[in-house]
């Protein structure tokens, strides 16, 4: 079927939190919401006729998960990224952040450091620092608009690190690593005995001809000290549903986790995310394969549009996820202070850059997941606010 992806949909009454939470972050109603990374457009058909089916059951009890459920994920990946995973190396988790903070917990001691690549989405920081660990940055490289990886600072840190928590591809700059850079980064981390884990969640929203690679597919040897995180929930717009799978080299790893969550009697996916995951996988494809190009159109026109008129501003037309990585240091503002000029001048509710790297200044994050005319929308306030300056 043909997606309309220009539908604008009144979400008030939809308890989204990228709409209901804008006074609670924003200190104000009416801004347009382009922050947390949920996309305003309504999800697969077959997903949708899934989830009608399960509520005219009636019956919300217990849920059971059948074997079909990780087969779907196992067939999604065979297809999408030529990755076999087993079944039985496979665990459900809440969701990738849940995951990743009960991974820090499991296979780290307090006091050891997390390494992380900054700017990276601030959970990297707020789950290892919740449990005790020290954050270790190695920051990424800008160079004219183009960032990329500091190897001599990498390996350095490696020394120092338990665990490394890899974002693949990459929130917020959108960067799809190339199997040179994966491969040097796992090799590093195996020489010094650092635990790999890859947060895979934004794999299936790539473009521009790029192509994701499980970091669990470099090698042998390397799935063998890969532990790798994965969702639909980013893809097909399910983050509320809260179901994510995380994949391990052995079983003994696997059962450390499920013990982990099963004495808190979290194991069974609710009665609506385990159909929706499965419809998702199985049948959607037809619903992001239009999604994709709309997508790619969306920041071409953000590029386009702040080229002719905001080239103060310089977006990072990323190759990944859904998400525009704002240069906006040419406005000579510190960090509050472009916070309050995005809220206050320009009525636009962003993502401020230094939650993603707490020694950055002058940059913000854009979701470009919604219709074209709310970001032109949106870009003519920001225009009109520069203009103003």
């Amino acid at each position: 079927m043909k997606y309309d992806f220009d539908e604008v949909i009144d979400r008030s009454r939809n308890r989204a939190a990228k709409y209901d939470e804008r006074v609670k972050k924003f200190g104000r109603q009416d801004v347009i919401p382009l922050w947390v990374a949920d996309m305003d457009f309504r999800t697969a058909q077959p997903i949708i006729d899934a989830l009608k089916e399960k509520a005219g059951q009636g019956i919300f009890g217990y849920t059971s998960r059948p074997d079909s459920y990780f087969e779907s994920i196992q067939g999604w990946q065979r297809r999408r990224n030529g990755w076999e995973i087993r079944p039985e190396l496979m665990s459900w988790s809440l969701g990738v952040v849940p995951a990743l903070s009960s991974l820090v917990k499991l296979f780290s001691e307090p006091g050891d450091s997390i390494l992380i690549q900054t700017p990276v989405y601030s959970e990297f920081y707020d789950v290892t620092e919740a449990w005790g660990r020290n954050v270790l940055e190695n920051q990424l490289v800008e160079k004219d608009g183009a960032w990329s990886i500091d190897f001599e600072d990498f390996e350095e840190k490696a020394k120092q690190a338990r665990m490394f928590l890899l974002c693949s591809p990459h929130n917020p700059l959108g960067i799809v690593w190339t199997r040179e850079e994966l491969d040097r980064m796992a090799r590093i981390c195996m020489e010094n005995d650092v635990l790999l884990v890859s947060d895979e969640i934004h794999s299936d929203l790539v473009f521009h001809g790029k192509k994701h690679i499980p970091t669990a597919t470099l090698s042998d040897e390397i799935a063998g000290k890969v532990i790798t995180c994965i969702s639909g929930t980013k893809t097909f717009n399910l983050a509320g549903l809260q179901a994510s799978a995380t994949i391990f080299p052995n079983e003994e790893m696997k059962k450390k986790f499920d013990t982990f969550w099963m004495a808190m009697d979290i194991h069974r996916n609710n009665a609506f995310s385990s159909v929706a995951m499965e419809a998702a996988f199985n049948e959607g494809e037809e619903w992001l394969e239009q999604l994709l190009p709309y997508l790619e159109a969306n920041f071409d026109f953000i590029r386009e549009y702040c080229e002719a008129n905001i080239p103060q501003i310089k977006p990072a037309v990323p190759d990944a996820t859904y998400l525009v990585w704002l240069d906006c240091r040419a406005l000579g503002m510190d960090n509050e202070k472009l916070r309050r000029f995005m809220i206050e001048e320009a009525g636009l509710g962003l993502n401020e850059g230094y939650t993603f790297g707490r020694s950055l200044s002058g940059y913000m994050r854009l979701n470009a997941a919604c219709p074209r005319c709310v970001l032109e929308k949106a870009l003519n306030q920001l225009k009109e606010a520069v203009s103003r300056l």
